[in-house]
């Protein structure tokens, strides 16, 4: 039986120590381990939901801004064009988004959550509910709000890296038009 077998459930899982390759950056490393952990534990709760990791992101910025050029939402949710086709055609064949020609460019497609998706969008928030509790369950309120401060700082120098590399835009978009 291994050590972590034998652990009391609910005990946290001891961490590997920080490799050496990464002892100027020991927070960039955290924050990379935290990242693909929360990804892993958000991957399975929107499997519950029908979702593959990713395209609630897609949903929520549709959500929020209505019908938008594939090719915004693309720059938007920032990954690889033929990922996200490939998400769309996902999520079209399941109800939750439409596609339509633009009127104002009829080579350029629009793309908008439909009216089905508004119970989606219930799921995802409860789904984004139940991962924020499991992330700050060991954490009092003193020091989740604490996180919530530091990484906001953390996010705005980010912000400020990327905005000087031209990559991608930060930012929030509006509350949009569905209605959900």
């Amino acid at each position: 039986m291994t050590a972590e077998a034998a652990q009391e459930p609910g005990t946290p899982t001891q961490c590997p120590t920080v490799p050496g390759a990464v002892l100027d950056g020991p927070v960039s490393h955290a924050i990379s381990r935290v990242a693909r952990l929360h990804r892993i534990v958000a991957g399975r709760l929107l499997r519950e939901l029908g979702l593959h990791p990713g395209q609630e992101f897609l949903m929520m910025h549709l959500w929020d801004s209505g019908a938008v050029r594939q090719s915004e939402l693309i720059k938007a949710v920032g990954l690889d064009p033929s990922t996200v086709t490939k998400m769309l055609q996902r999520l079209e064949q399941s109800g939750h988004v439409r596609r339509r020609p633009d009127p104002a460019d009829r080579r350029a497609s629009l793309v908008e959550a439909t009216e089905a998706s508004c119970g989606l969008l219930m799921a995802v928030r409860g789904a984004w509910g139940e991962l924020e509790r499991q992330t700050l369950e060991a954490l009092d309120d003193a020091e989740r709000a604490e996180l919530g401060r530091l990484l906001g700082k953390v996010e705005g120098s980010l912000c400020t890296a990327v905005a000087r590399g031209g990559d991608a835009e930060c930012g929030t978009p509006d509350r949009g038009p569905l209605g959900c």
